[in-house]
């Protein structure tokens, strides 16, 4: 089975950007060569509220879900852009509560299949 290189990049939501701390709540990967992009996504708002008791946690989910909304058939003002500028958007550097940390590489046969993985091993506690 062939692998192919694939780009990702945890999705963290930092509520008080002055203090840098910040949880991981989805990632985003990006394969070209197999036309993939895809994000996930899960607030954990015990977590969230450990780091800033007044959090807004709707606005943080909606914000997340923003995430996985770009990456499919209804983009909004993304769905023009290529995957590869959809992906280069999202990943691009914020000072907001939700954002995307350091893009990475990798090789994988199946992107859906490496996204659970980093998913499990960088989001889930």
């Amino acid at each position: 089975m062939s692998r192919d290189v694939y780009e990702y990049a945890v999705i963290r939501v930092m509520p008080k950007v002055e203090r840098g701390e910040l949880i991981n709540a989805g990632v985003l990967l990006y394969c070209q060569p197999r036309g993939y992009l895809c994000a996930r996504v899960a607030l954990d708002p015990a977590r969230l509220r450990a780091l800033d008791p007044h959090a807004d946690v709707e606005g943080v989910r909606r914000a997340l879900s923003a995430y996985e909304l770009a990456c499919g058939e209804e983009a909004g003002a993304l769905a023009a852009e290529s995957l590869g500028g959809r992906f280069r958007w999202l990943t691009a550097p914020r000072s907001t509560i939700v954002q995307a940390g350091p893009v990475h590489a990798g090789l994988t046969a199946d992107p859906d299949t490496e996204l659970a993985r980093l998913f499990d091993k960088l989001v889930r506690v």
